[in-house]
């Protein structure tokens, strides 16, 4: 009995002292320390620890110091834009009967020490202080007539950090950064709490460092600025909606690190009408020759417009492009910097065996198709310029000795070039001489499914069979390739991407290296996203797209489809291969993509969805415009696409 007596008493004395010190914890903390969240601590005197997920650390600011004069919007933009941080401006009027008696006691207090500073000969500081009191008066008279008026606002930021470390970097870059506007900004000490809620929106200062500003420098503290998009020199492209000024933009301007350009839009968005202003106005004003790969046919009345040249290609058509024509280019040595002539054979059999490798794919893009069929096809297709003798050396491409006159130049007669034809038909041979069973399976597959693309069997698509009919005339100001009568599914790609090829050897590539001879061209790739499905052929426009430069070419991509784009990583370089992208009027199920890859606001993703034809968001590099374009009405001629107000013009 004792021994359990005792131990209730032992019990009822810990549970006493659990109480004590229960008592004395809650006689430490207050109300506020004991409810709050553990997902700040405001221990410290400097900063604040927020936990979550990650901890992140915060430190607040007020700023301290200001310049007598103030420039907008310079005052706080390195505040503004310094990086993860929030600011918070609290602006309250100074009733004009407050701001006159204090104007007032400032202008005596002026005119006092300007009295003893000329008593002791003090001329410099007798000048600066009548200086002082002649703008207070001027400040004061202003305000009594209505032109002016005081304002006290106190100006509060909080920077965050994911380490202490960073955050005293941070701290001060950002003093650096402010007092090159001579702003003074001082860490909030010790009310690190207090300014950490002064700065949550709930419009309450409870810190009050306050500065005295009037209606005009008040005005420089607003972070409403518009970019301005454009260049010196130029083509007009439309105006600025938030400022109603002209954009000029230039292609080709030494501030872009490329000049590529993608264009995304919705259908009916007016994608084509402003590539066609663009180029029209580059044409007239910059003399800027362009090339269209026409996946709709709506290029064809700029051609006419503009003198240029107007191409078809259809399955009735007896126009002929030779996937194998390969062309001399002039590259400048980076160390002598002379220029040379040079013929890339490894090259173009590279090339022409990834557009016979989507051929031979097809549409249904045949897993049949392996690395071994690629070695086949390869062998044969560098087998086609060895017989004909064209190897790296440049004259190994012309007949020798045969050359002739025209005009003051002196030109030299080209070997006929391989053709697919000529390519199958080796096929042929080298299947029948084959010993090797690994191979049977890969000569019979090439053998039945590019026969569609041979003349001699009346291949249905053997409009890439035979010497090509015609040349890409240097000096056209627009040529213009229309594929739209091919079928859209495989057809029209396909000959996408061997245009482009052949675009690359027949135009591109003709183009110097040397900047101050090279002309300036423009290739245009429209309905883009036509490409996508086909490696093949999305590795040749990343090739085209880094490459364009080096030859004073711009490679322009319009497509309606930006979803496609994002979905493939390959395709990548293209977009960061672009200095210029233009987004008009976007569907709702593309703008969350646009808004990750581009990290357009809120703001800018809802504008996108709501802005009319002819709107758009135009952006160069880091800068950012609201664009409205408008062609002239001798412009819309050409350059509309509204069947319905083609039918009526065509009434008139």
């Amino acid at each position: 009995m004792r021994k359990a007596k005792k131990h209730r008493e032992e019990e009822e004395k810990e549970v006493l002292q659990n109480d004590n010190e229960n008592m004395g914890l809650l006689k430490r903390k207050t109300i506020k320390e004991l409810i709050t969240p553990s997902g700040i601590d405001c221990s410290n005197i400097d900063h604040l620890e927020i936990i979550s997920n990650m901890k992140r650390y915060a430190r607040s600011f007020f700023i301290s110091s200001l310049p007598r004069m103030c420039t907008f919007p310079e005052l706080f933009r390195s505040l503004y834009f310094f990086g993860d941080i929030n600011t918070s401006i609290y602006i309250n009027p100074i009733p004009e009967s407050r701001s006159q008696n204090e104007l007032n006691k400032v202008i005596n207090e002026l005119e006092t020490e300007r009295i003893v500073a000329a008593d002791r000969g003090n001329i410099n500081r007798e000048s600066n202080l009548s200086q002082k009191r002649f703008e207070a008066e001027q400040l004061r008279d202003e305000i009594a007539a209505g032109f002016n008026k005081m304002y006290e606002a106190s100006v509060i930021a909080t920077l965050f950090s994911y380490s202490l470390e960073d955050l005293d970097r941070l701290t001060k870059l950002l003093a650096t950064e402010l007092s090159k506007s001579l702003v003074g900004v001082k860490s909030a000490w010790a009310i690190q709490e207090e300014a950490f809620q002064s700065n949550l929106p709930l419009m309450q200062d409870k810190i009050k460092k306050v500065h005295s500003f009037d209606s005009r420098s008040m005005g420089t503290v607003f972070p409403f600025t518009s970019s301005e998009v454009g260049h010196s020199t130029g083509v007009p492209l439309g105006f600025n909606k938030q400022t109603g000024t002209p954009i000029l933009f230039d292609n080709f301007h030494r501030s872009l690190n490329n000049y590529n350009m993608v264009i995304f839009a919705k259908s009916g968005a007016g994608k084509s009408v402003t590539m066609k202003t663009l180029i029209s106005r580059s044409s007239v004003l910059m003399d800027i020759e362009s090339l269209a790969l026409d996946a709709e046919g709506e290029y064809k009345v700029v051609a006419e417009s503009l003198g240029g040249i107007n191409v078809v290609l259809s399955p009735t058509s007896n126009t002929v492009i030779n996937l194998f024509d390969i062309e001399t280019e002039v590259i400048k040595d980076e160390i002598t910097g002379r220029e040379r002539v040079v013929l890339n054979v490894e090259n173009k059999v590279e090339d022409v065996t990834q557009g016979l490798l989507t051929m031979a794919k097809g549409s249904t893009r045949s897993k049949e198709v392996n690395e071994l069929t690629k070695q086949l096809i390869a062998e044969t297709v560098a087998e086609e310029y060895v017989s004909r003798g064209i190897t790296n050396n440049p004259d190994s491409l012309y007949e020798a000795g045969d050359r002739f006159q025209k005009g003051e130049k002196l030109y030299k007669s080209k070997k006929e070039l391989p053709t697919i034809g000529s390519w199958y038909r080796r096929l042929q041979v080298k299947a029948k001489e084959n010993t090797n069973v690994d191979y049977q399976f890969h000569y019979s597959y090439l053998l039945k499914v590019m026969k569609q693309y041979i003349r001699e069997y009346n291949g249905q698509m053997a409009y890439f069979d035979g010497q090509s009919t015609f040349e890409l005339l240097d000096g056209a100001p627009f040529i213009n390739l229309d594929i739209s009568q091919l079928e859209e599914r495989f057809a029209r790609p396909l000959a996408q991407q061997i245009l482009l090829s052949w675009i690359w050897e027949k135009y591109v590539k003709k183009n110097s290296e040397d900047v101050t001879k090279a002309r300036k061209k423009r290739v245009l790739v429209d309905e883009a996203w036509m490409l996508l499905p086909y490696p093949e052929a999305v590795d040749f426009l990343n090739t085209m797209a880094r490459r364009a430069r080096k030859r004073n070419v711009s490679l322009a991509i319009i497509s309606q489809r930006f979803q496609d784009f994002y979905e493939k990583p390959e395709v990548q370089a293209v977009l960061t291969s672009s200095d210029t992208k233009l987004f008009l009027a976007q569907d709702k199920s593309e703008i969350e993509y646009l808004k990750t890859v581009f990290k357009l606001s809120e703001g800018e993703a809802n504008f996108l969805i709501t802005c009319t034809k002819g709107e758009g968001l135009l952006k160069v590099g880091s800068d950012t415009a609201i664009l409205q374009i408008t062609p002239t009405a001798k412009e819309f001629e050409f350059v509309d696409t509204n069947v319905n107000n083609l039918i009526k013009r065509k009434m008139k």
